[in-house]
């Protein structure tokens, strides 16, 4: 029998702590690898604004290159684990198949925007952290409010994001465990 390693996608809204999360997870596993949604390229990927504002068609994703790294994994029977660092839980038709535990880490929004802007200060000039915030304000919080709506609503377990991340991993973990009964 071919063992094939057990995907997890761990989503959130931006700032709330999933590559953090993931890379102590990945840690803490035997035999994992992770994938980061922001470390590929999409063609013809619509505009997180625009998107939301014409109804949030999670197939208007098109992720061939996420998905030829997934399937590319799986073969790897020296993996326990693939871990996606992945904004979309099951609602991506394309990328629900693979997926065989979905994680949802439920950051309030104003921690998650506060860590956005430290992890951004030293690569933004002021005038650059007011846009983002006045985007944030005008657009960009529809963004953030479909994914406490539609993503947090189809993970299979959600985690409190203002845990400390060992905590958040402990309870991963436990998941983990329990599901593999």
């Amino acid at each position: 029998m071919i063992k094939r390693p057990r995907v997890l996608s761990v989503s959130g809204v931006s700032g709330g702590g999933k590559t953090t999360t993931i890379k102590h997870l990945i840690h803490r596993l035997d035999h994992a690898q992770a994938l980061y949604f922001d470390d590929y390229e999409f063609e013809n990927c619509p505009d997180i604004c625009d998107w939301v504002e014409e109804g949030a068609d999670y197939n208007a994703w098109v992720l061939s290159p996420l998905i030829t790294d997934i399937q590319l994994l799986l073969k790897d029977q020296s993996l326990d684990y693939i871990v996606l660092d992945y904004p979309f839980a099951y609602l991506n038709d394309a990328v629900r198949n693979f997926i065989d535990l979905a994680f949802y880490i439920d950051t309030p929004l104003d921690i998650a925007m506060a860590r956005r802007i430290l992890r951004n200060e030293q690569k933004h000039a002021m005038h650059e952290l007011q846009s983002d915030l006045k985007n944030y304000l005008a657009r960009g919080r529809a963004a953030y409010l479909e994914m406490v709506k539609t993503v947090k609503t189809n993970s299979d377990v959600i985690i409190q994001g203002d845990l400390p991340t060992d905590l958040i991993v402990d309870r991963m973990i436990e998941e983990l465990q329990k599901s593999a009964v």
